[in-house]
Protein backbone atom coordinates (compact mmCIF):
# COMPACT_ATOMS: atom_id res chain seq x y z
CA UNK A 1 0.00 0.00 0.00
CA UNK A 2 2.95 2.30 0.54
CA UNK A 3 4.07 2.12 -3.10
CA UNK A 4 1.09 3.95 -4.63
CA UNK A 5 0.95 6.40 -1.73
CA UNK A 6 4.57 7.44 -2.20
CA UNK A 7 4.13 7.67 -5.97
CA UNK A 8 1.13 9.96 -5.62
CA UNK A 9 2.93 12.04 -3.03
CA UNK A 10 5.92 12.50 -5.33
CA UNK A 11 3.57 13.52 -8.13
CA UNK A 12 1.98 16.15 -5.86
CA UNK A 13 5.43 17.43 -4.86
CA UNK A 14 6.45 17.67 -8.51
CA UNK A 15 3.30 19.63 -9.30
CA UNK A 16 4.13 22.08 -6.50
CA UNK A 17 7.63 22.47 -7.90
CA UNK A 18 6.36 23.11 -11.44
CA UNK A 19 3.95 25.79 -10.21
CA UNK A 20 6.67 27.52 -8.20
CA UNK A 21 9.09 27.37 -11.13
CA UNK A 22 6.46 29.06 -13.28
CA UNK A 23 5.93 31.78 -10.69
CA UNK A 24 9.65 32.41 -10.41
CA UNK A 25 10.05 32.68 -14.17
CA UNK A 26 7.25 35.25 -14.36
CA UNK A 27 8.80 37.69 -11.88
CA UNK A 28 9.84 41.05 -13.27
CA UNK A 29 13.65 41.23 -13.03
CA UNK A 30 13.62 45.02 -12.88
CA UNK A 31 11.25 45.32 -9.96
CA UNK A 32 12.82 46.67 -6.80
CA UNK A 33 9.62 46.63 -4.75
CA UNK A 34 10.01 45.37 -1.17
CA UNK A 35 7.11 42.94 -1.54
CA UNK A 36 8.76 41.42 -4.61
CA UNK A 37 11.93 40.79 -2.60
CA UNK A 38 9.84 39.21 0.16
CA UNK A 39 8.04 36.98 -2.33
CA UNK A 40 11.31 35.91 -3.97
CA UNK A 41 12.79 35.07 -0.58
CA UNK A 42 9.67 33.10 0.24
CA UNK A 43 9.84 31.20 -3.05
CA UNK A 44 13.49 30.31 -2.40
CA UNK A 45 12.54 28.80 0.95
CA UNK A 46 9.66 26.88 -0.57
CA UNK A 47 11.83 25.47 -3.36
CA UNK A 48 14.34 24.24 -0.76
CA UNK A 49 11.59 22.55 1.23
CA UNK A 50 10.17 20.92 -1.88
CA UNK A 51 13.65 19.65 -2.75
CA UNK A 52 13.92 18.09 0.72
CA UNK A 53 10.41 16.66 0.42
CA UNK A 54 11.21 15.05 -2.92
CA UNK A 55 14.54 13.66 -1.74
CA UNK A 56 13.00 12.13 1.37
CA UNK A 57 10.09 10.75 -0.67
CA UNK A 58 12.37 9.15 -3.23
CA UNK A 59 14.61 7.73 -0.50
CA UNK A 60 11.52 6.36 1.25
CA UNK A 61 10.44 4.69 -1.99
CA UNK A 62 13.95 3.27 -2.45
CA UNK A 63 13.98 1.85 1.08
CA UNK A 64 10.51 0.42 0.60
CA UNK A 65 11.68 -1.48 -2.48
CA UNK A 66 14.82 -2.58 -0.65
CA UNK A 67 12.72 -3.89 2.26
CA UNK A 68 10.58 -5.90 -0.16
CA UNK A 69 13.73 -7.41 -1.65
CA UNK A 70 15.05 -8.27 1.81
CA UNK A 71 11.76 -9.94 2.71
CA UNK A 72 11.71 -11.77 -0.65
CA UNK A 73 15.16 -13.17 0.07
CA UNK A 74 13.93 -14.14 3.54
CA UNK A 75 15.83 -11.52 5.51
CA UNK A 76 12.64 -10.62 7.35
CA UNK A 77 14.26 -8.86 10.32
CA UNK A 78 16.39 -6.68 8.06
CA UNK A 79 13.38 -6.09 5.82
CA UNK A 80 11.34 -4.94 8.79
CA UNK A 81 14.02 -2.47 9.90
CA UNK A 82 14.49 -1.14 6.40
CA UNK A 83 10.73 -0.70 6.10
CA UNK A 84 10.73 1.21 9.39
CA UNK A 85 13.41 3.52 7.99
CA UNK A 86 11.25 3.96 4.90
CA UNK A 87 8.37 5.08 7.09
CA UNK A 88 10.61 7.54 8.94
CA UNK A 89 11.74 9.06 5.63
CA UNK A 90 8.12 9.35 4.57
CA UNK A 91 7.27 11.02 7.86
CA UNK A 92 10.10 13.52 7.36
CA UNK A 93 8.85 14.22 3.84
CA UNK A 94 5.35 14.89 5.15
CA UNK A 95 6.72 17.18 7.87
CA UNK A 96 8.60 19.20 5.23
CA UNK A 97 5.35 19.40 3.30
CA UNK A 98 3.58 20.92 6.30
CA UNK A 99 6.38 23.46 6.72
CA UNK A 100 6.20 24.36 3.02
CA UNK A 101 2.46 24.89 3.31
CA UNK A 102 3.03 27.31 6.20
CA UNK A 103 5.50 29.26 4.09
CA UNK A 104 3.07 29.41 1.18
CA UNK A 105 0.43 30.84 3.51
CA UNK A 106 2.94 33.51 4.57
CA UNK A 107 3.44 34.33 0.88
CA UNK A 108 -0.28 34.80 0.44
CA UNK A 109 -0.32 37.09 3.48
CA UNK A 110 2.39 39.27 1.90
CA UNK A 111 0.41 39.42 -1.33
CA UNK A 112 -2.83 40.28 0.45
CA UNK A 113 -1.16 43.05 2.48
CA UNK A 114 0.10 44.65 -0.72
CA UNK A 115 -3.23 44.14 -2.45
CA UNK A 116 -5.04 45.81 0.44
CA UNK A 117 -2.73 48.84 0.42
CA UNK A 118 -3.36 49.65 -3.28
Amino acid sequence: MLFPAISLLLLAYTNRFVVLAGLIRNFDENSDDESTFQQIDNLRKRIQYIKKMQEAGVFSFFLCVLSMLAIYFQYTTAGGWIFALSLLCLLYSLWMSVKEIHISVEALDVFLKNFKSR
